[in-house]
């Protein structure tokens, strides 16, 4: 029997769009789609096509008394017809041109041939980091800056939060001979794992489940693009990962969020840079 596919579209503010992503994504949607101020998904029309948006709208509620805003969000839920679903999902995904060294284009477009950017194929599926939110391609400009500065002998590098794997690609292309990718999510890890092999460096990464506290060795280059939260929480067992003179690059992290984020990590280390795309801070710091 032929199936439809339910269409959501969330509304609501910059803080509450990554928890209410994540929610979608448990809840069996295939993907997220990031717009300003908004989310989408799909979801297969099903008999627990109620008890769904039930769940759906129940939790977005809860996040957005949570985080304290009073703008009400809006749900607008749609039928999508199964003949047209491919392309219709293919077509939010467009390849990204990031800072002068990336391109980074889903598996079924052929990307142009480029003398100087390397080219990341991200297949789209239930992680986040498709490089076109404004966390991700943060931390990829930044991870270019940070490969030109480094000494011209091959590093190590840990990235922490790993989702779809892409700035993991983005370090074992522009120079790192070893990447130890970390995260806890099981669809997360297999997600990871096929676009480490459709890139060609799973000879240089590492995917682990390990916690992060049972790291012991110090990495040049540290990347987490998590939540403000999370890195917060995360920031004494982060500080010990960043070898001498190495960098951390932090991401995920809301303008008004950022301060909280630097007080864990200053004086130790220093602000190089700090980049902010609309609601977004991302973070460059060395470590002294």
């Amino acid at each position: 029997m032929t199936e439809s596919w339910l269409h959501l579209t969330v509304h609501t503010s910059a803080a509450c769009l990554d928890a209410v992503a994540n929610f979608l994504i448990e809840r069996g949607s295939s993907g997220v789609v990031f717009k300003r101020r908004a989310v989408e998904a799909y979801f297969p029309n099903n008999r627990n096509a109620a008890a769904l948006k039930r769940a759906v709208h129940s939790f977005v509620m809860d996040v957005v008394k949570l985080q304290g805003r009073s703008s009400k969000p809006r749900l607008s839920w749609q039928i999508a017809r199964p003949e047209n679903w491919q392309n219709s999902w293919k077509r939010f995904i467009r390849p990204s041109r990031i800072g002068k060294r990336f391109w980074v284009t889903p598996p079924w477009l052929t990307p142009p041939q480029f003398r100087s950017r390397q080219v990341i194929t991200i297949e789209p599926g239930m992680a986040f980091g498709t490089g076109t939110h404004a966390t991700t391609r943060g931390c990829l400009e930044f991870i270019e800056q940070v490969a030109a500065l480094l000494p011209p002998v091959k590093f190590t590098a840990l990235d922490v939060g790993t989702g779809s794997g892409i700035l993991a690609i983005a370090l074992a292309k522009l120079g790192a001979m070893r990447v130890w990718a970390l995260d806890n999510d099981p669809v997360a890890l297999g997600v990871a794992r096929e676009n480490f092999l459709i890139n060609r460096v799973a000879d240089k990464v590492r995917l682990s489940e390990t916690s992060l506290s049972r790291l012991e060795r110090k990495f040049p280059v540290v990347v987490g693009n998590l939540t403000a939260e999370t890195i917060v929480a995360l920031a004494s067992a982060l500080a010990p990962r960043v070898a001498a003179g190495g960098y951390l690059i932090l991401s995920g992290i809301l303008h008004d969020k950022a301060a909280s984020v630097l007080r864990c990590f200053v004086p130790r280390f220093r602000v190089v840079k700090r980049k902010r795309a609309r609601e977004w801070v991302t973070l460059l710091l060395q470590r002294g």
